[in-house]
């Protein structure tokens, strides 16, 4: 792969050998990378290549293999201390997603620091997984949880939120960077200011944000900050946590096993450094090797150009099917990244999806893991078009002629 001079996006795609499929003799149209997205050459040649010729397992082994891999695999701790501008790379904790890292936050942060009492803050349009973990810790140790409103445009209420810190009880905030379903970015430095300000930490689910945009953990403020490689076209099986050292620290082990301890007796064990005490049993090593090679093309393109080419596809998809009758598009925040998602009058997403896949376009259809945001928008299921780097103009037109014979059809 030769570094772009410009976003080329003719260029990119070269770089995605799947791109090039038919799908029921159609060209491919993937627009559902917001649920994972394609990898790129370099990607699956770097895990490739380390099975070929490196392949062991790490950090205990002495010989040259194990040694190499070790390398290998620790790079990416510090790709990602560099991608999110982090002061230490024993800030960055691998874990298997970042639903694996809300969980970490849960099980640790929320039963070894928060206190009965004391209360959690989610917003009203949070996936799942930064959903059901709170509610688990909520159930089992007397944690209240709270959910911010948000706007009929899809925004969070930011004079709601602040409503929610009047007690002085909030002791964490858990909330997207980004929507998965609407889009809409939250205006996290305004986020961090009023949770700091009455005393509590911030934590932000980044999965969808890590994609579209540069994200300084320094510059924001916060306290946490969670995302997956595999949205950022690296492999699954692969998350991050970045957190303040010194509350690292603070938080005790959430899994038990080898790697993650100090010393082990029949009557005690003491756990290793930060990060590693969070990082127990083999990890996901092949992944980790992929994940670095995916961060060093993100950086290879930039993200001020991959910006600057999501601005035009977004427009262009908002005018797009905003014109075709029937279309609504749901969500209209002022800041928000490549997600749209829409319904269609007279026909449930599922069966948009499926009329599109007939056409070789691949959407995502259903309520996208965010159950409480549908009824918060009296909805039941929305049709999803996310966009990548890869994704290009013409194909939202693809998309929009599509949508137009599909409505001619339930018509």
């Amino acid at each position: 792969m030769s570094k772009p001079a410009t976003f080329d996006v003719a260029r990119i795609r070269q770089d995605f050998p799947i791109l090039t499929q038919t799908v029921r003799g159609k060209p491919l149209v993937f627009l559902d990378s917001a649920a994972s997205a394609q990898k790129p050459r370099v990607v699956i040649d770097a895990m490739r290549n380390a099975m070929e010729t490196q392949y062991a397992n790490i950090h205990r082994g002495l010989h040259w293999m194990s040694e190499r891999t070790t390398e290998a695999y620790e790079a990416v701790r510090d790709a990602i201390a560099v991608l999110m501008n982090a002061s230490d790379r024993h800030e960055i904790v691998l874990t298997q997603s970042v639903t694996g890292s809300l969980n970490l936050m849960a099980h640790s942060y929320g039963r070894g620091v928060l206190q009965p009492g004391q209360a959690v803050v989610i917003s009203g349009m949070e996936h799942h997984s930064n959903i059901v973990p709170w509610q688990m810790l909520r159930d089992e140790r007397g944690i209240e949880l709270r959910v911010a409103p948000i706007t009929d445009a899809g925004e969070l209420d930011l004079a709601g939120f602040e409503a929610l810190f009047a007690d002085g009880k909030v002791g964490l905030v858990s909330i997207t960077h980004m929507s998965n379903v609407l889009g809409s970015v939250t205006p996290a430095e305004r986020i961090v200011q009023i949770a700091h300000a009455h005393g509590a930490k911030v934590l932000f689910d980044g999965s969808q944000a890590v994609v579209h945009r540069r994200i300084d953990v320094q510059a924001l403020g916060c306290d946490f900050y969670a995302w997956t490689g595999h949205k950022l076209y690296g492999p699954t099986g692969i998350g991050v946590l970045w957190g303040r050292r010194e509350l690292l620290e603070r938080m005790p082990p959430f899994l038990g096993g080898g790697d993650m301890i100090s010393s082990v007796s029949y009557e005690k064990s003491t756990w290793a450094e930060v990060p590693h005490k969070f990082e127990a049993g083999t990890p996901p090593i092949l992944e980790g090797i992929g994940l670095k090679a995916a961060i060093d093309y993100v950086q290879s393109i930039g993200y001020d150009a991959i910006a600057e080419h999501e601005r035009a596809l977004v427009d262009r998809a908002l005018a797009k099917l905003s014109a075709i009758e029937g279309v609504t598009i749901i969500g209209r925040a002022q800041d928000r990244g490549g997600v749209v998602s829409f319904t269609l009058d007279k026909a449930h997403a599922h069966d948009v999806a499926t009329l599109l896949d007939r056409q070789g376009i691949a959407v995502r259809a259903g309520h996208h893991c965010a159950e409480p945001l549908m009824r918060r928008l009296n909805l039941d299921s929305t049709a999803r078009a996310s966009f990548g780097i890869y994704t290009t103009l013409e194909e939202i037109d693809v998309l929009a002629d599509a949508l137009t014979r599909v409505r001619e059809f339930f018509k």
